[in-house]
C-alpha cells in the first residue's frame, strides 16, 4: 500500500528560517514590507539554484545528443497565446468572501474562508493567470503583449527553425530554462506557488506511432533524476491523471510527487501534448509545421512529449529532502545533506587562525581548488562553529589548514556526512575530494 506523507509544518517554518538566516532565499523588497509571492535569491540560493539548473542541463542536453538547447523570449504577442489556448482556459476560478472579502482560489480552501472561516462565497468567476502589459509607447490592441505563462510556446514556434538548422530528426528534444509569470489567485508555501519562477522544460518531438513509448520514458527518466539527486524513494511517487483530469492539450499525464510538509503535490509534470501545439500554431501562422521523412516518403505532425519540473520548486524540495537534525559528541546540529552536485559550496577552506603564514598556506589551497569546486573561504570563530556552520549550509567537504601544515604540507578533510576526519597532502588534495564526490 502506498504510504501517506506525515504532514509537518515545523519542517516547512524551520527550512523557511534557515534559508534567510543564511542566505538561500530573501523576502523580495523587504525593507519596504516586502512584495508578497516575490523571493530573491541570496548568495547561497543563486548557487544553488543554478547548480539545480545545471545538474538539469547536464541529464537532459549536455549528456544526450537528440535534445538542443533554446532560450526564447519572455515577452510574446496575443496571437501565440490565443493558438495555444491560453487565452481561452488559462484560467483559475475565483471566488470572494463575502464577510472578509479576500478573493481565493475556489478549488484550494475547502468551502471555507482561510482569513475568517466564513463559507459565504460569490459565485466562482474565471480569472485568467497571465500578466498582460504593453509593448511599445502607444498603449492600445496593437501593443498587447503578455509575459510568458509558460517557456513551452516558444519552443513549439521555433519547431521549423530548429528543424531546419540542426538537421535533427524525430524523435529530438528542445530543451529551455528560464523564467515565466503567473498571477496566481492564492501563492502558498513559500517558493512553492509563485508568480515569478523559473521552469526547466523540454518539447520531446516523436513520430504518433512512439508517443506512448517515450511518454513512459521519459515519465521514468525524471522520477530518477529527482533519486540520484539525494531525494529518498518513499518522499517521491508517481500520479497518473485520470481522463477528466487532463489539461485541454493533454492524452496523458502523469506527476513526479514529492512529499512536502502539507502532503503530496506536483513537483513535475511530464504530458503527452499529441500534435495539439504544433497543430494550432500551423493553422494559426500558416506556417506548416511538419516533419518529412526521407527514408519512409511519411509526412506527419509530431507529437510532444513534455517534462516540465520548475526550478524554484526543485530547489525547495531539495531543501526539504536534504534537512536534518542529529546529534555530533554531544551537540546537536542541523545539516542539510545535500547532493555535491547541489550544494552551494562543495569545498570550504577553514585556515585554523589568522596568522599571515597561515593564511598564505590557505590561499594557496584554495586557489588550486577554485577552478574546480565552488569554495568558501571562512577564518572567523571556533573552528567547531565554522563546522556547524558549514554543515547548516550543506558544504560536503571542510579543508583544515592548521600549523602542522606548515611543515609536512598536508591538511584535515572533514566529511559532513559522516564528520570523519582524514590528513591529506596538499598535492593530493584534488585527487582526494574529486574521488570522494564522484567526480574524478
Amino acid at each position: 500500500m502506498e504510504s501517506t506523507p506525515t504532514s509537518d509544518p515545523a519542517l516547512l517554518e524551520k527550512v523557511t528560517n534557515l534559508a534567510k538566516r543564511r542566505g538561500f532565499i530573501f523576502q523580495s523588497a523587504e525593507i519596504y514590507g516586502g512584495f508578497r509571492s516575490t523571493y530573491d535569491y541570496g548568495p547561497l540560493g543563486v548557487n544553488m539554484l543554478r547548480n539545480v539548473k545545471q545538474a538539469w542541463w547536464r541529464t537532459m542536453v549536455q549528456g544526450r545528443t537528440d535534445v538542443v538547447g533554446l532560450d526564447a523570449a519572455i515577452l510574446g504577442p496575443p496571437a501565440v497565446w490565443a493558438a495555444s489556448g491560453h487565452l481561452e482556459t488559462f484560467t483559475d476560478p475565483l471566488v470572494d468572501c463575502k464577510k472578509c472579502k479576500e478573493r481565493w482560489r475556489e478549488d484550494k480552501i475547502d468551502g471555507v474562508c482561510p482569513n475568517c472561516g466564513s463559507t459565504e462565497f460569490t459565485e466562482p468567476r474565471a480569472f485568467n493567470l497571465m500578466f498582460k502589459t504593453q509593448a511599445g509607447p502607444v498603449e492600445g490592441d496593437g501593443a498587447t503583449a503578455y509575459l510568458r505563462p509558460e517557456t513551452a510556446q516558444g519552443m513549439f514556434t521555433n519547431f521549423a527553425n530548429v528543424l531546419a538548422t540542426t538537421r535533427k530528426r524525430p524523435p529530438f528534444g528542445i530543451a529551455q530554462i528560464g523564467k515565466s509569470f503567473r498571477n496566481e489567485i492564492t501563492p502558498q508555501n513559500f517558493v512553492f506557488r509563485t508568480r515569478e519562477f523559473e521552469q526547466m522544460e523540454m518539447e520531446y518531438f516523436v513520430a504518433p506511432v512512439e508517443a506512448d513509448e517515450w511518454y513512459r520514458y521519459w515519465v521514468q527518466a525524471r522520477y530518477d533524476w529527482y533519486l540520484d539527486l539525494g531525494i529518498p524513494e518513499q518522499s517521491l511517487r508517481l500520479h497518473e491523471h485520470a481522463p477528466e483530469d487532463l489539461s485541454h492539450y493533454s492524452r496523458a499525464t502523469t506527476d513526479v510527487e514529492f512529499a512536502f510538509p502539507w502532503g503530496w503535490d506536483e513537483l513535475e509534470g511530464i504530458a503527452n501534448r499529441g500534435d495539439y501545439d504544433l497543430t494550432q500554431h500551423s493553422n494559426a501562422s500558416g506556417t506548416k509545421l511538419e516533419y518529412f521523412d526521407q527514408a519512409t516518403g511519411e509526412r506527419y505532425t509530431p507529437y510532444v512529449i513534455e517534462p516540465a519540473a520548475g526550478a524554484t520548486r526543485a530547489m525547495m524540495a531539495f531543501l526539504l529532502a536534504a534537512y536534518h537534525e542529529d546529534v555530533v559528541e554531544g551537540e546537536s546540529r542541523t545539516v542539510l545533506r545535500l547532493d555535491w552536485r547541489l550544494a552551494p559550496h562543495q569545498v570550504a577552506v577553514l585556515p585554523l587562525s589568522k596568522k599571515p603564514e597561515l593564511e598564505s598556506v590557505s590561499r594557496e589551497v584554495l586557489a588550486a581548488l577554485q577552478p574546480h569546486f565552488m569554495c568558501d573561504y571562512d577564518v572567523t570563530q571556533s573552528i567547531g562553529r565554522r563546522y556547524r556552520r558549514q554543515d547548516e549550509v550543506g558544504t560536503p567537504y571542510c579543508v583544515t589548514v592548521d600549523f602542522d601544515t606548515l611543515e609536512d604540507r598536508a591538511v584535515t578533510v572533514r566529511d559532513r556526512d559522516t564528520t570523519a576526519q582524514v590528513r591529506v597532502a596538499i598535492d593530493d588534495l584534488l585527487t582526494t575530494i574529486r574521488t570522494r564526490s564522484g567526480t574524478s
